[in-house]
């Protein structure tokens, strides 16, 4: 091989080798480019994902909204101030039983399991009239939302009939039903469903079912939260007549028996 061809071929080589980096290093710098653009696009979503979530965050919950609501339907049955006066009973009783409860109170199951029945009796023979005022601060003390969806399906029963929220109270109390405090099974729609269709007037109504599925009268329900908090009671259940709380003979508790309850009330409508 001649001298000038040995220097013609290195030149060549060098030339290919150079154009081979050149090559080389534009992909490079491409890949680099395509990395960063890669994780601006991660960075950017990571922040709003973050944002997202923020707000979110920051949004009112449905019970929130509905606490502020405005307008408010109230049930069938109510009176007073966005309907949160429930009186029931016949027009011819002359007194009148305030019974303040929360639906997850297990101090009010214990109640209703054992005076319930007593309570219904006497309001259909007309010795007095009851005045509901439902809670629902155990949401707070044990976080949840059982006590407000109750009260508000306690509402769609409301609607129904008086009779229907009666017994769709007592369900909601009995041993079969009653979860235990720490449990926030009344949150779930599904839950407060199966308890109605164990009263005849709830079982397979259609407009009760959409109303507690829709959260018709949780605005209602609210409201009447609100009324309960005005009201001064401390806890649940308290019996009131006439002004005067109505507890267990010689105690400053509730009745919890059957008898105790009668013993109480029969002194509370000669007081």
């Amino acid at each position: 091989m001649s001298a000038r061809n040995s220097q013609s071929n290195k030149a060549a080589a060098r030339e290919r080798l150079r154009v081979e980096r050149e090559r080389q290093a534009k992909k490079d710098k491409a890949r680099r480019q395509l990395v960063v653009a890669v994780s601006a696009v991660a960075v950017l979503a990571a922040a709003g994902g973050i944002g997202y979530a923020v707000v979110q965050s920051n949004k009112p919950t449905q019970w929130e909204t509905a606490a502020e609501a405005t307008t408010v339907k109230a049930p069938k049955n109510t009176s007073g101030t966005n309907g949160t006066t429930v009186v029931i009973g016949k027009s011819s009783a002359t007194k009148t039983l305030e019974l303040y409860e929360d639906s997850r109170c297990p101090v009010c199951a214990t109640f209703e399991q054992g005076v319930g029945a007593t309570i219904e009796k006497d309001v259909e023979s007309g010795k007095y009239k009851i005045k509901y005022v439902g809670a629902t601060f155990i949401d707070n003390g044990v976080p949840g939302e059982g006590s407000k969806n109750a009260l508000s399906a306690l509402g769609a029963a409301l609607d129904v009939s008086p009779e229907a929220f009666l017994k769709f109270k007592s369900a909601l109390y009995s041993t079969k039903f009653h979860p235990e405090e720490n449990q926030d099974k009344f949150a779930k729609d599904s839950y407060l469903l199966e308890i109605a269709d164990s009263v005849p007037a709830l079982k397979s109504n259609a407009e009760f079912k959409k109303n507690v599925e829709d959260g018709t009268f949780d605005a209602w329900a609210m409201k009447m939260s609100k009324a309960f908090d005005a009201s001064g009671v401390q806890g649940t259940p308290t019996l009131k007549m006439g002004g005067k709380t109505v507890t267990a003979q010689g105690s400053d508790s509730p009745p919890m028996t059957a008898d105790q309850f009668t013993t109480a009330i029969d002194a509370a409508l000669k007081g």
